[in-house]
């Protein structure tokens, strides 16, 4: 089975984010996968073990995003590909994203392609489903189970509480939802193989890409971080008191009755 992952680059969720003129300081920041492309890349290391067949995982991205992907490898996948769009773009979108691995992976006869349910920083969810409509593929989101039957595929996806049972078939694209998996971490004997599989590097050159194919279609106009709040307020005195006080506030200061 081909399986292909699309893995991003993203700040750590322990990071402090800072804007610095109007935009995301990276300086001394750390990155991480993913979270939710971790569960995909483990979905698909299983699958693998079950079913046999090779996991590819892809990123687009700069020269950075190699150690991500290095880490993908030492989790058990086989290969990786960076396509390195640092000298030829100087903005992009999730247009832009899906485009170019849409480009990539057009020929590649993808059984099964797998992406996180979101990116924890734009968190758009748009570039798995993008990549599906692109190359004319089923695909399903939030999934949170995923069995096979030959080229006939069971999923159960994860709908605000409830969940959904669809019956498919390859090829296919689903985006992880948390729940689907427990992500391994990379063992020492895992992170010592990882130097010696492949990982190569491609540009839009590569793809027969222009910058103008994959120019973005929407515009970041501002980037800021949300107002701090203010200290909560304490009520004291007698219980009645307390409540005159509190309708008096919300009238007066919240301006909500």
């Amino acid at each position: 089975m081909n399986i292909y992952v699309l893995m991003k680059r993203t700040f750590d969720t322990e990071e402090k984010i800072t804007i610095s003129s109007g935009q995301i300081n990276e300086d001394g920041a750390e990155f991480i996968i993913n979270p939710y492309d971790e569960y995909a890349i483990e979905e698909a290391i299983q699958v693998r073990d079950e079913h046999g067949g090779e996991v590819v995982v892809v990123s687009v991205g700069n020269d950075e995003a190699e150690k991500q992907l290095r880490t993908a490898l030492a989790m058990g996948a086989d290969k990786a590909v960076l396509i390195n769009t640092e000298d030829d773009l100087e903005y992009g979108d999730q247009f832009t994203t899906a485009k170019i691995l849409s480009e990539y992976l057009k020929d590649k006869n993808a059984d099964l392609i797998l992406a996180g349910n979101v990116a924890i920083d734009g968190g758009s969810g748009q570039v798995g489903p993008r990549v599906a409509e692109l190359l004319n593929i089923p695909y399903v989101t939030t999934i949170t189970k995923l069995e096979f039957a030959g080229r006939n595929v069971t999923v159960v996806r994860d709908v605000e509480g409830d969940s959904e049972v669809i019956e498919t078939s390859l090829p296919l694209l689903v985006t992880a939802q948390q729940g689907l998996n427990e992500p391994r971490y990379p063992s020492l004997p895992g992170i010592m193989k990882a130097k010696k599989k492949p990982l190569d590097e491609l540009e839009l050159d590569d793809l027969d890409l222009e910058e103008d194919d994959v120019e973005a279609k929407t515009k970041t106009i501002e980037i800021y971080l949300p107002p701090k709040k203010e200290a909560g307020k304490i009520l004291e005195g007698e219980l009645a008191d307390q409540v005159k006080e509190l309708v008096q506030l919300l009238h007066t200061e919240a301006k909500v009755v």
